[in-house]
């Protein structure tokens, strides 16, 4: 197979933009051994062959996410509007609280006391497939040479994205781990936490959400639960695209899955829930039933689709 290279403008506007991504991220956020990873990654993809400049173009979208979400560490939603902590708290429990020996409280302050090892299992497995599954469809579409699906696939995944984190800064809110460890008073700079999600380390003898939680780069975005978003858009997406149904019954198994650990995990109240959900409905109606309707963004579609076809 003859290597063909990327054009010289091409080259060049990829080498500008990686360095700048370095430059500003080192800047701004403090450069990582991932952020070097990454832009290693996609300037190999990007210079190795045609087919995987094209892969990496389809998948940019999801490159997008990961950086704009980084990012958010540069000007923290709570410096926007106030942190919302005992508001959500009693919204929850007015609304899905459950009355336990005359007690009301949240679905989260239950499964807090009331949890079982298989739940925690299953919880973990679930939960670890929030990113890597729409990843994973999306490339499985690409090689199945259905790259303008995968295309309007991952763009759907950041625009729900996107829409989540307008949602972070229009209403900053706690998540139900916060309040169970720390109360109502918010408390900035309060690292991430595993929470439920332990006991799946602990289960594993391994680390495997620590680190993630770890670093994340705001606690205070628990409305909406984007974990829950995503998941919703691939089914959608398997649907509308008449894959196999064992792999639409796959997702819809997932993202279940998914939903039930938000809130089982504490890392989630059920109104985080529903508005993840109401992202990505809103997110695929926009897309499909408004930006696919204006000409100029179909022209643009056209000519990203030819581009990674």
């Amino acid at each position: 197979m003859t290597y063909l290279p990327p054009t010289r403008r091409e080259a060049l506007l990829a080498v500008m933009a990686l360095l700048l991504f370095l430059l500003l991220t080192a800047l701004f956020i403090g450069l990582r051994p991932e952020h070097v990873a990454m832009a290693l990654l996609i300037g190999v993809l990007f210079f190795a062959s045609a087919y995987t400049r094209k892969l990496l173009m389809t998948l940019l979208p999801f490159v997008v996410f990961a950086v704009s979400y980084d990012w958010m560490r540069v000007w923290p939603n709570y410096k926007v509007n106030d942190i919302d902590v005992a508001g959500l708290y009693t919204a929850e429990k007015t609304l899905f609280g459950i009355n336990i020996d005359g007690v009301r409280i949240t679905l989260c302050e239950f499964f807090h006391t009331h949890h079982a090892a298989v739940a925690d299992f299953f919880a973990g497995l679930f939960y670890l497939c929030w990113v890597p599954v729409p990843v994973l469809f999306a490339l499985f579409l690409f090689i199945r040479g259905r790259r303008e699906l995968a295309l309007r696939f991952s763009l759907v995944f950041l625009l729900v994205n996107l829409i989540g984190f307008a949602g972070y800064y229009i209403h900053p809110a706690a998540p139900p781990w916060y309040v169970m460890e720390y109360g109502f008073e918010p408390v900035l700079g309060t690292p991430g936490n595993v929470a439920g999600l332990g006991r799946f380390d602990a289960m594993v003898g391994m680390e495997v959400f620590a680190p993630m939680y770890g670093r994340n780069a705001n606690v205070f975005a628990a409305l909406p639960s984007l974990h829950s978003a995503y998941m919703p858009v691939a089914f959608a997406y398997a649907v509308m695209g008449r894959c196999k149904k064992w792999l639409i019954a796959l997702f819809g198994i997932i993202m279940l899955g998914i939903w039930f650990t938000a809130v089982y995990s504490g890392h989630h109240y059920l109104i985080d829930v529903l508005l993840g959900i109401l992202c990505a409905v809103v997110g695929i109606l926009l897309f499909e039933q408004g930006l696919m309707r204006w000409p100029a963004f179909r022209r643009f579609m056209a000519r990203y689709a030819a581009y990674v076809s």
